[in-house]
Parts: structure tokens; C-alpha cells; sequence
């Protein structure tokens, strides 16, 4: 099973991800990760801004599907029963990935409100997060694909794919319960 991850800024991608690795025994493998190695290969300073860029940079040069191909190549290259992929931003990552492991790619949104959202972001404390509500919103306009070209930031058409959207507003506990829940009704 291929388990296909997104959902917007600071709804628990990440926790998700490690959920699926640490009590389910699936590989992950991150876009941004992908992202990163591009990035660090062009000497290009690790932002958020400069990765959208670079990922929106690698779509309109090789296709809105190029990241899944690197990722479809990582995913040949360490056998496992079970891989999670995530964070999934432009629906031609999803088509490929379907195009690759038809029935076998699962689409999973993770999702909570956005004030419950800023107030992590404002929790973690990463320098170059936003400061303010109004900055988190402008960061999510981008994200969700306002103004955005085909081969940017899509997350609304990402999210109109998914199988299933997880709510993600209480405790890790209650989403590992939630996780465990959905993988249990997949595989039946």
C-alpha cells in the first residue's frame, strides 16, 4: 500500500507521517525532502518560499509530476510492504502516483481549523514562520493555489482527491487511533 499524505500548513502531515513509520512499519518519503536535495545541489537557502519555488521551477520544466517520479525511484529502491509519501501539493503528483500504483495509492488529507493551525505554528517556533495571522493566511493563499499557475502550489485541487480526510484536533493519541482505524478499514 502506498498512502499519499497532504493537508495544509501545520495540520499534522509530519505527525501523520511519523505515526504510519513508528506504529504501522511504513518508509516514508517526503516531497520536501526531495525538495531539499535539489535545493542543496543549487546552493539555494533552505526557505519555505525558495522550495515552493524550486518545486514550482521543477513542474514547469519536467511536468507537474516530476517529484512523484523521484519519489516512484526512491520507492523502487527500498522494498518495504508499505510507504507513506507526503506532503503532496500539485495534483499532477497525485496523477502519477496513480498512474504508477493504480488501486494501490491511497490519498489521505489530514485537516483541523486554521486557528488551531496557527496556534502550532506559533508554538514551534521556527524563525521564518509567520508572525501573525494575517502572515499565516498570505503563506496559505499560496499553498492552496490562489493565483497560483498549474504547475504551483495546489492544495484545494489536491485535496478534492483525497479517499479520506482525517481531523486532526485533539491529541497524537487520538490520531494514532484515528490512523489505526483507517488503515484497518483499507486493508478490509
Amino acid at each position: 500500500m502506498i498512502l499519499g499524505i497532504t493537508g495544509p500548513l501545520c495540520a499534522g502531515t509530519d505527525t501523520l507521517a511519523e505515526i504510519l513509520k513508528k506504529q504501522h512499519g511504513f518508509t516514508f518519503f517526503s516531497y520536501s525532502d526531495i525538495l531539499r536535495e535539489e535545493a542543496k545541489k543549487r546552493n539555494v537557502e533552505l526557505t519555505r518560499k525558495n522550495l515552493q519555488d524550486l518545486g514550482d521551477e521543477l513542474r514547469k520544466a519536467e511536468g507537474r509530476g516530476v517529484l512523484s517520479k523521484r519519489i516512484i525511484e526512491k520507492i523502487e529502491l527500498a522494498p518495504s510492504a508499505d510507504y507513506a509519501v507526503g506532503n503532496i501539493r500539485n495534483p499532477g503528483e497525485v496523477e502519477e502516483l496513480r498512474k504508477k500504483f493504480g488501486k494501490n495509492f491511497i490519498l489521505i488529507k489530514i485537516d483541523t481549523q486554521q486557528k488551531i493551525r496557527f496556534q502550532r505554528l506559533s508554538q514551534r517556533g521556527r524563525e521564518k514562520d509567520p508572525q501573525t495571522f494575517e502572515e499565516f493566511l498570505k503563506v496559505e493563499e499560496r499553498d492552496l493555489g490562489i493565483n497560483q499557475d498549474s504547475y504551483g502550489q495546489q492544495h484545494t485541487a489536491v485535496f478534492s482527491l483525497a479517499y479520506k480526510t482525517i481531523i486532526n484536533d485533539s491529541t497524537i493519541e487520538e490520531l494514532a487511533r484515528k490512523v489505526s482505524f483507517l488503515i484497518q478499514n483499507i486493508n478490509n
